[in-house]
C-alpha cells in the first residue's frame, strides 16, 4: 500500500520527562522552531485550531474573515466559535503554501498550517506585531501527536497568548503558585507533543530534500510546477474512475479540498464561486513524502498518466 502521507510510530520513554505537561522540552521546542522560521518568540498550543480560535478570541475582527472557500473545515469553525464572521473566495492555489488570513491595523495574521520553511517569519511577515501560527498535525511537514505553534516578534502578544493557554494563570511564577487575572483556556502543548516535534524538526531539512526530488519526478512526469511540499495536487477528468483504479493499485489518494461555502451551514451565503467549484470536484491528492520509494514513485506516475 503507498500511503497518502508518510505517519512515522514512535517509542517514547516518558522516565526521561520531569512533567508530562510541563516539561523544559516544550520550551526548547518554541525555542528552536522559533529561530527556524526566523522569529523572536513562540508559544505552543494543543492545535493550530485552538490558535486560529485564541488569535480571533483575543483579538477580535471588526470585519469579516475573507478565506478561501477550498478550505478544512476546522479554519472555518474555529473562526464561527470565536465569534467570527465568514465570507469565501475564490482561491485555489493557497493550498500547500501558506496565506494571509487576516490584515488588521499595523499588523497581520498569516496561516502557514502546512507550509514550514526557514527563516519564513522574516520573509513573509510585514510587521514585528504580525502572527503566524503553524500546524502540527500527524500529516504535516513538521508532525506531533497534534499541537500549534504561534510566532511573532511582538512579545505581548506572544505573553498574552501563553497565559490564555494556561486558563489565563501567569506564568511569571514557579507551577504551583500561579495567579489567574483572566478567563482563559486549557490549550497548552503536552511535553510527549513537544518531544516528538521537536525531533522531527531537527530532521526537517532532510525531510524537504527527499519531497523536493519527489515532487521533481512528478513536475517532469506531469509538466506541472507545483512548489508545494506538502501536497502534490493534480486534476483529473473523471475523479471517481480514477480514484477506484487508484484503490485497484493500492495507492491511497485524498482530496484537498472541497468548498465550504457548498456545505449546508453556509449555503445561506449564496456565493458564486465557480472557478473554486470546477476546480474542487477534479482535484485529487496523490502520495508525496519522504517515505516513498523508487518503485512507488513510477507506479503513481504510471496511474496519473494512465
Amino acid at each position: 500500500m503507498i500511503s497518502l502521507f508518510n505517519i512515522p510510530s514512535y517509542i517514547i520513554d516518558t522516565t526521561k520527562f520531569k512533567s508530562l505537561l510541563h516539561d523544559d522540552i516544550v520550551k526548547e521546542f518554541e525555542n528552536n522552531f522559533a529561530s527556524y522560521v526566523g522569529a523572536k518568540y513562540a508559544v505552543s498550543l494543543n492545535s493550530a485550531t485552538n490558535a486560529i480560535y485564541l488569535i480571533n478570541k483575543l483579538w477580535e475582527s471588526k470585519s469579516e474573515y475573507i478565506i478561501p472557500t477550498m478550505i478544512p473545515p476546522v479554519v472555518c469553525n474555529a473562526i464561527i466559535t470565536s465569534g467570527g464572521c465568514l465570507a469565501f473566495k475564490d482561491n485555489t492555489s493557497w493550498v500547500g503554501n501558506s496565506f494571509l488570513l487576516d490584515s488588521r491595523v499595523g499588523w497581520n495574521i498569516f496561516d502557514s498550517a502546512q507550509k514550514v520553511e526557514r527563516n519564513q517569519f522574516i520573509n513573509e511577515s510585514i510587521f514585528d506585531e504580525d502572527l503566524m501560527y503553524f500546524s502540527f498535525y500527524p500529516t504535516k511537514m513538521v508532525s506531533s501527536c497534534d499541537g500549534g505553534m504561534i510566532v511573532s516578534n511582538d512579545k505581548s502578544k506572544i505573553d498574552l497568548i501563553r497565559q490564555m493557554t494556561f486558563n489565563g494563570m501567569s506564568q511569571e511564577s514557579n507551577n504551583w503558585e500561579r495567579k489567574q487575572s483572566m478567563v482563559g483556556y486549557k490549550m497548552y502543548m503536552n511535553s510527549i507533543s513537544a518531544y516528538i516535534a521537536n525531533e522531527n524538526l531537527k530532521k526537517l531539512d532532510e525531510k524537504k530534500y527527499k519531497i523536493k526530488k519527489v515532487r521533481k519526478k512528478y513536475n517532469d512526469a506531469f509538466g506541472l510546477n507545483n512548489t508545494s511540499e506538502h501536497l502534490y495536487r493534480i486534476n483529473v477528468k473523471n475523479r471517481d474512475k480514477f480514484m477506484q483504479r487508484a484503490k485497484g493499485m493500492d495507492i491511497v489518494c485524498g482530496i484537498h479540498y472541497d468548498c465550504a461555502h457548498l456545505n449546508p451551514i453556509f449555503k445561506h451565503t449564496f456565493q458564486n464561486l465557480k472557478k473554486s467549484e470546477k476546480e474542487s470536484k477534479t482535484t485529487v491528492s496523490i502520495p508525496m513524502h519522504e517515505a516513498l520509494t523508487e518503485k512507488d514513485i513510477d507506479k503513481v506516475i504510471k496511474l496519473v498518466n494512465g
